[in-house]
C-alpha cells in the first residue's frame, strides 16, 4: 500500500492563492496516474486534475487557467497550484493513485468571500 499525504490547504482571501502539495511513500509516480479530487458538503465529490509519471496533465473544465497539477519526481510528490480562489473552491481536497487505488486523509481549503 502507497501512503499519500497532502499538505498546504488553509483560510484564503477570494481571489487568493495556494499550493497543495501530495507526497508519495516510494518511488512509484513514475508508473501511477496522479489525481487531485475535492469534496466540498452536501456536494459529490469531483475530480480537478490529473498527472501522469511523465508529467502529462489533464484537467476538469472548471480548473483550466486556474488551477496547475505538476510534480516532481524525485521528491515523489504531486503538487496542485490554485490562482483566483473562490468560495465556492471550499472543500477538502485529497489526492488519489491508480491503479493501486490509495487516498490521501485529505486537506482542507477554506475561501473566504
Amino acid at each position: 500500500q502507497v501512503q499519500l499525504m497532502e499538505s498546504g490547504g488553509g483560510l484564503v482571501q477570494a481571489g487568493g492563492s495556494l499550493r497543495l502539495s501530495c507526497a508519495a511513500s516510494g518511488s512509484i509516480l513514475r508508473v501511477n496516474i496522479v489525481r487531485w479530487y475535492r469534496k466540498a458538503p452536501g456536494k459529490q465529490r469531483e475530480v480537478i486534475a490529473a498527472i501522469t509519471g511523465s508529467g502529462s496533465p489533464d484537467y476538469a473544465d472548471f480548473a483550466k487557467g486556474r488551477f496547475t497539477i505538476s510534480i516532481d519526481n524525485a521528491k515523489n510528490t504531486v503538487y496542485l497550484q490554485m490562482s483566483s480562489l473562490h468560495p465556492d473552491d471550499t472543500a477538502v481536497y485529497h489526492c488519489h493513485l491508480s491503479p493501486t487505488n490509495d487516498w490521501g486523509q485529505g486537506t482542507q481549503v477554506t475561501v473566504s468571500s
